[in-house]
């Protein structure tokens, strides 16, 4: 029962990642992800300058470098939490449209016409008619042959 309990839990969770904006958003948006990575690997460095042993307070007014990794951090999350609130961007989709549709389409059916002899028939047909099936029946009547000649006579 456990292991049913821990599945259905997993797909209600899946459930709720799947109608989050915020999740499809992230995992949608290039510039977001990068602005999130940029600001987590700025507070990280900035946390292990600050941890070093020297008294916060001073680290925080006398290292310069930590106060430009604060900075690059807040810049960072500045520009994700900005990129967040604004829609996302229409660029180019993944896709392809309906070029890509319609090329698919017309390989396909160049493809069935030439490997399927049922379909080239019907598409022949279509394009120049279908063809009359005829007997043949000869209106002349064969010639007879000539007299062999007689030996001997």
């Amino acid at each position: 029962m456990a292991a049913k309990d821990r599945l259905s839990k997993a797909e209600e969770v899946a459930r709720a990642a799947q109608s989050n904006q915020y999740l499809k958003r992230l995992i949608e948006d290039d510039e977001l992800r990068s602005n999130l990575l940029g600001a987590y690997g700025a507070a990280r460095s900035a946390y292990g300058r600050m941890s070093n042993g020297k008294p916060a307070t001073r680290a925080l007014f006398e290292d310069r470098k930590l106060q430009n990794e604060l900075k690059e951090a807040a810049n960072a999350l500045r520009q994700a939490s900005s990129s967040l609130r604004e829609p996302p961007k229409r660029g180019r989709r993944s896709g392809g449209g309906i070029g890509r549709t319609l090329t698919v389409l017309f390989v396909g059916a160049v493809l069935a016409v030439a490997l399927s002899e049922g379909v080239r028939t019907k598409v022949l047909d279509v394009l120049f008619g279908a063809e009359e099936e005829f007997d043949y029946s000869s209106t002349t009547t064969p010639a007879t042959p000539a007299p062999a000649p007689v030996a001997g006579s």
